[in-house]
């Protein structure tokens, strides 16, 4: 996956998560999941797109790692959201499984990196 597919790839799952979150009910709780959830995947993409514009090898790892992190926290966030069954009818399964894959592709792109910096 090239830089510009990586790039609408991170952009479309945020606007997935921003979805998600438009149907949190409307209670404190949920407010809050939402919010976070909100956070850490917006910075996932934003974050990746950074990284595209790292100056150098070290600055992109640190970046890539930053996105990583994020990411991390997307799925607890997603996983609260299923364990407490705040939703009975949206697929998290598939937003769950995304969230891994594009976990996965950074984690090998730091690898990558590190081996030829």
């Amino acid at each position: 996956m090239n830089e510009a597919q990586m790039k609408k790839r991170t952009k479309d799952f945020a606007k997935e998560i921003i979805n998600l979150c438009r149907k949190l009910p409307n209670n404190r709780e949920d407010r809050l999941i939402g919010d976070q959830v909100f956070r850490s995947e917006t910075s996932v993409a934003s974050n990746y797109r950074a990284a595209c514009r790292a100056r150098s090898t070290a600055e992109f790892i640190s970046k890539l790692s930053i996105v990583e992190e994020e990411a991390d926290e997307t799925l607890f966030w997603l996983e609260i959201i299923d364990e407490m069954k705040i939703f009975k009818n949206v697929a998290l399964d598939t937003l769950m499984k995304e969230n891994d894959e594009i976990i996965a592709i950074i984690v090998a792109s730091i690898k990558t990196a590190r081996k030829n910096k």
